[in-house]
């Protein structure tokens, strides 16, 4: 608990006494909710454990038991291991999410026994007395006692106005300070707040919208667990009633077929991949709030940026105060202007960027040029209004953008401000309204006073880490609100392409200037926080995958809206609390580990999923071949776990935890598809051939088995090093590996995986099947890649076609 200055505090408020605190915390009125969108480690294990396709495991478990095939339990160490790992990766990631979590949990200045405190929100009582300024989110239900703020209820109520509180103004959880100031007393904490409401109904409606990796997974499983059913009922049934097996063979046939169209390994391969890039990040200082969060941004094709915090530091200082050339300026010394500044400084309540260096520069300057005048009345500075302002006896001061505050008399001092706008600076303007009242906005003209020049220097890294977006082909898109030339030259010097394509956003006011400025322009200047928002929007209809990164409360709206959005921890809480992804270090040079974890995580999971799939199409085709052709399925339970074990589950999982850096190409469902069909059907087309010269030759069903295994196992080797492509010292070691494995288990556990000794003849056909197997595996190949390209180039016709309809 950190105390803060309470000479800043209104006296008349005492907030809560100890024993007042004590006495709420037993009736359990504090602010910790018991709701989550995270997993508990009771539904990790559960999630893990009592899934659909372990039911079917238990199933096929227990009927191996009754008719007594004990060898092809061989599955049950494998599946038992797979759930295991699972949970453990799962609960590990959870543990290091929460130590992230608690060091970027929200914090509140409250006061107590009349001292200002910082305490973590979740430490809140009903009836604490809170001090909410610029840039903090409400984290209770809440009554305005003291002072006004405008604030900002869109991620409640989807309305994007501020809208002003005073004393006796309801605040509701889950909004955020747009600008001013106030004390407030909760009335609502815990689960009684708004807040806490909608995420109960949210977390009872369902988890969200999910990424495009898992929505595939999720669907090739739904429709396995659909399939394997009916198909193992009418294997049994044709089995045992048709071709007169026995109970036993009917039923070891059957399992094999079902176990060979379960991807069992895929979700905890995901799983796995997904929590080892949680903690990889975390070690870096990457908080993830939305795991989808890694895969989405791998596949950003438009990158937008805040230019304050993300181009550049967090922290301005002042350049230069100079007067205004303006005739009508009262003020003949730069003293006089510095006065003024200092007596505005004192009595803002503004907490921003901004102010922090005005403060600064107000305290390292001669105190006797101000005049300590009293305020009669504040504005606080607002990102749609680009002003803020104090009313003093002697007239009403502004302070912000130029443009803003002179409106139609722009042009008459827009000179003076270009020399540093086209050096990068950030100039203010100070003025003097002429009217008697801004309640209703600026009606009346604006005497110019002066001018304030803030320098703001470029991130360390800020060009590196452009260079690298670049060669990637992200799009960047610098969207502030200062002046267009200022962030046109910041941008310039971090290296962004196009950056001296520039727009003025005030000028931008339809949607349709607005859809055509996000295809012309790179920089876009003096843009309001709604207009942010709209510029996301029609990048986003326009068919890119958008990223925004900010640091403020003026990026929230258009980083709701966004496909991933990245906050810097150094800026507003709400902005934090808001985004997916969050830089604890306020380092934007992490952006390309993110982007490098979302693709290692996509690629190497698309690639192990088509060896999966492989298994999942041979099992699923040899079973409607088996029905078709009144055949008896060739393969045991425990042959098909010798040929999942080294040709998909061990490599796969090594595989995954390659480091890939590749570009994410194509939809991930379609990819798996193109590269495991070949595989999938050369396995159908040599075992469906092998089992009908078996007949031919009245070769002994085992010998029948064991050759099929091996080819199986041919073909799944060559479907390895087809997709380890291109091949390095880690893939050889892998691929080498899992050989030496099969070689193994082949020659001294055979009993254990249901393989025979076979005759010459039998040794004669597997031969001549592997050949003929690599060789039909190649065409096929070659034959999907060209209907790949073809579907490639028919696509966007197709899509256009269909849209048209």
């Amino acid at each position: 608990m950190d105390d803060t200055n309470a000479n800043q505090i209104n006296p008349s408020i005492r907030g809560l006494t100890e024993n007042e605190v004590k006495k709420r915390i037993e009736k359990g009125l504090t602010n910790q909710t018991d709701i989550s969108t995270d997993k508990t480690t009771k539904e990790i294990i559960l999630s893990n454990t009592l899934t659909y396709f372990n039911l079917i495991f238990l199933i096929i478990t227990v009927l191996l038991i009754l008719v007594g095939s004990f060898r092809n339990l061989t599955f049950l160490p494998i599946i038992i291991g797979n759930t295991l790992i699972g949970i453990i990766q799962e609960l590990r990631a959870k543990k290091t999410l929460e130590k992230m979590n608690f060091l970027n949990a929200p914090h509140a200045d409250v006061v107590r026994d009349g001292v200002l405190q910082q305490i973590r929100s979740e430490e809140l009582v009903k009836d604490d007395v809170i001090l909410l300024t610029t840039g903090k989110q409400i984290c209770a239900d809440a009554v305005v006692i003291d002072g006004s703020i405008q604030v900002n209820e869109s991620l409640l109520t989807g309305e994007a106005d501020e809208v002003e509180k005073t004393s006796g103004s309801s605040l509701l959880s889950g909004s955020f300070v747009v600008s001013g100031e106030c004390y407030a007393r909760l009335e609502k904490v815990g689960n009684e707040s708004y807040i806490s409401k909608l995420s109960m109904e949210a977390k009872t409606m369902g988890s969200g919208e999910q990424s495009e990796m898992i929505r595939s997974i999720n669907l090739i499983v739904k429709w396995v667990g659909i399939i394997i059913i009916p198909i193992g009922i009418i294997l049994f049934w044709q089995s045992h009633f048709v071709n007169d097996d026995s109970i036993r063979k009917s039923v070891t046939s059957t399992v094999a077929a079902i176990l060979g169209m379960i991807p069992e390994g895929l979700y905890l391969l995901t799983t796995i991949a997904l929590a080892l890039s949680t903690m990889n990040l975390a070690k870096r200082k990457v908080l993830l709030h939305d795991m989808k969060s890694i895969e989405t941004l791998a596949r950003v094709d438009v990158l937008c940026v805040d230019k304050t915090g993300t181009i550049t530091e967090p922290v301005m200082s002042i350049k230069d105060v100079f007067l205004s050339k303006d005739s009508r300026n009262p003020l003949k010394t730069t003293d006089e202007l510095k006065g003024l500044l200092i007596d505005y400084t004192a009595a803002s309540q503004d907490n921003n960027a901004t102010m922090e260096a005005l403060k600064k520069y107000a305290d390292e300057a001669d105190g006797s040029v101000g005049k300590h005048r009293v305020p009669l009345d504040r504005l606080a500075f607002s990102s749609s209004l680009k002003y803020g302002s104090i009313t003093f006896s002697d007239g009403i001061y502004l302070l912000g953008a130029p443009e803003f505050i002179m409106r139609d008399d722009y042009a008459s001092i827009e000179k003076e401000i270009l020399p540093y706008a086209e050096k990068g600076d950030r100039v203010l303007l100070f003025g003097r309204y002429e009217g008697s009242s801004i309640a209703n906005g600026l009606s009346d003209r604006v005497t110019p006073l002066g001018f304030v020049a803030l320098a703001n220097p470029i991130r360390e890294n800020a060009v590196k880490t452009f260079a690298y977006f670049k060669s990637q082909d992200v799009a960047i898109k610098v969207i502030s609100g200062d002046n267009p030339k200022t962030v046109s030259q910041i941008a310039v010097q971090a290296g962004i392409d196009n950056a001296e394509s520039y727009v003025d956003a005030t000028t931008l006011d339809t949607d349709t200037k607005i859809k055509k400025a996000v295809r012309e322009y790179t920089v876009f200047g003096r843009v309001t926080p709604k207009q942010k928002q709209k510029l996301v929007q029609a990048l986003k209809k326009q068919g890119h995958t958008v990223a925004m990164t900010g640091d403020g409360v003026n990026d929230i709206l258009a980083m709701k809206d966004a496909d991933c959005s990245v906050a810097m921890a150094s800026g507003s809480e709400a902005a934090t609390q808001a985004a997916q992804v969050v830089l604890l270090d306020s380092d934007f040079a992490h952006m390309p580990d993110v982007v490098f974890e979302g693709r290692r995580v996509v690629n190497n999971v698309q690639r192990s999923a088509s060896l999966f799939l492989v298994k999942n199409i041979f099992s699923l085709l040899m079973s409607l071949f088996s029905v078709i052709f009144m055949i008896t399925y060739p393969l045991e339970p425990a042959q098909i776990s010798l040929v999942s074990m080294f040709t998909i589950g061990a490599p796969g999982f090594l595989l995954a935890l390659e480091p890939n850096r590749d570009r994410i190409k194509g939809h991930f469902l379609t990819n798996v598809m193109f590269k495991a069909f070949p595989g999938g059907l050369t396995d159908v087309i040599a075992v469906g051939a092998l089992v009908i010269c078996g007949e031919v030759f009245a070769l002994p069903g085992e010998s029948i088995g064991t050759i099929a295994t091996m080819v199986l196992c041919v073909v799944g080797f060559m479907i390895l090093f087809k997709i380890s492509e291109p091949l390095n010292k880690m893939k050889y070691g892998v691929i080498g590996l899992n050989i030496v494995g099969f070689i193994f288990s082949g020659f001294f556990l055979k009993k254990l995986f249901a393989l025979t000794d076979l005759s010459n003849i039998c040794v004669l056909l597997m031969v001549v099947f592997g050949f003929a197997a690599e060789s039909l595996f190649r065409y096929l190949t070659l034959l999907v890649e060209k209907l790949q390209e073809y579907y490639k180039k028919k696509k966007p016709k197709l899509k256009k076609y269909l849209e048209l309809k």
